[in-house]
């Protein structure tokens, strides 16, 4: 009987160091596409309805602050929500829903600042609802388009300050005022009085020089004959598209469209 030959038994080979770096550079490449998948399916599902365009709503009167409700909004509100969306890599275009009568003239301007930010990144599209007027036109004026329906209210460019004088009524009912004052028109726009010459001549001035501003604003922005919209009217959408205060005639969907456009054209 032959005694078999004893061999020593034969361990596996170690790993290659370069396999062992390459499994855990597989690993971190399939985490962070899982993170980032998962990063864009909560950006679509929470609201986006339409992939690569943030809409924006300016809806009510505008005046300056951090603010929003049913019938007022902030300048700094929608600004902010402006160089978000500039600055979100997820946006390739915004759209600015616009929905209101119009405001201050520094809250427009202050508007206008962040969405010409916003326009050196990617394009701005103005939507125009039921109204677009006075300082509302004055930011739309600023996009890289407009669209309105054709009963769009827009245009209404100028400048409006109103006073009240109850002073007759004070009189009948006893009311009695006495005003101490440093300078003779620091109680301008007092309900107890009617404006002196003086001081009307004085809001006349600031109402002329806020209202050249804004429309030589307006006319070098959209190239409109200054004579076509001196007189404060509004101007229906289907009349506007003719003397090009708005470009095209559309709803909130066609600007979102037309945003995609202009967005894929600057690729």
């Amino acid at each position: 009987m032959e005694i078999p030959a004893i061999y020593p038994a034969m361990s596996a080979p170690a790993p290659a160091p370069h396999s062992a770096g390459l499994k855990w550079f597989l690993i971190i490449i399939v985490g962070l596409i899982l993170v980032i998948g998962t990063f864009i399916a909560v950006y679509y599902i929470t609201g986006n309805d339409h992939p690569g365009v943030k809409v924006i709503r300016m809806e009510g009167t505008i005046s300056t602050g951090d603010f929003s409700n049913d019938d007022s909004v902030g300048s700094e509100y929608v600004g902010n929500q402006l160089r978000e969306a500039a600055d979100d890599p997820m946006v390739e275009a915004i759209v600015l829903r616009v929905d209101s009568p119009g405001g201050t003239p520094a809250a427009a301007e202050e508007i206008i600042n962040d969405m010409e930010y916003a326009k050196t990144k990617k394009p701005v599209v103005i939507s125009m609802g039921d109204m677009a007027t006075s300082a509302a036109y004055y930011v739309s004026a600023h996009g890289n388009e407009i669209y309105a329906d054709p009963d769009t209210f827009t245009g209404g460019i100028g400048v409006i300050w109103t006073f009240s004088d109850i002073s007759g009524w004070m009189n009948q009912e006893g009311y009695n005022v006495t005003i101490v004052k440093s300078g003779a028109m620091k109680d301008m726009g007092s309900t107890s009085h009617a404006l002196t010459p003086a001081e009307q001549d004085y809001a006349q001035q600031i109402v002329n020089e806020s209202f050249d501003e804004f429309i030589t604003d307006v006319t070098t922005q959209r190239m409109i004959a200054r004579s076509d919209i001196d007189n404060g009217r509004v101007i229906r959408g289907a009349d506007a598209i003719k003397i090009n205060l708005v470009d095209k005639l559309g709803n909130l969907n066609e600007a979102i469209e037309g945003a995609k456009e202009l967005a894929d054209a600057r690729k």
